[in-house]
């Protein structure tokens, strides 16, 4: 069972709930975790830009990662949004078999 986790930055903690939402009842993620209000710095079209962001962390299957990425991008407010994948390695075999099981086959 090969699980992902989906770490996003979002806007604001309104917009990560949001696609939260809307992809968790899609059955492209089995879970959210929101993390709200972080500093995000970065260099963006030549000016160096200090944001208040939010942090989306997504829970999904090897299989759905792809799906669930273009439908985060669709519901997104940036024009180059932070969407990236980290495998999950190892973990709590009954929560991985829980996030498999929550998501579309």
């Amino acid at each position: 069972m090969k699980i992902n986790w989906i770490y996003i930055t979002t806007a604001s903690r309104e917009e990560a709930e949001k696609i939260a939402e809307t992809v968790i009842t899609e059955k492209l993620a089995a879970c959210a975790n929101l993390l709200g209000d972080v500093t995000s710095m970065f260099h963006w079209k030549g000016t160096l830009c200090r944001e208040k962001e939010a942090v989306l962390i997504l829970k999904t299957t090897e299989a759905l990662t792809e799906e669930l990425m273009a439908r985060v991008k669709s519901l997104h407010s940036y024009e180059c949004p932070c969407i990236v994948v980290l495998p999950i390695e190892q973990g709590h075999l009954p929560f991985l078999q829980w996030v498999q099981d929550e998501v579309r086959r």
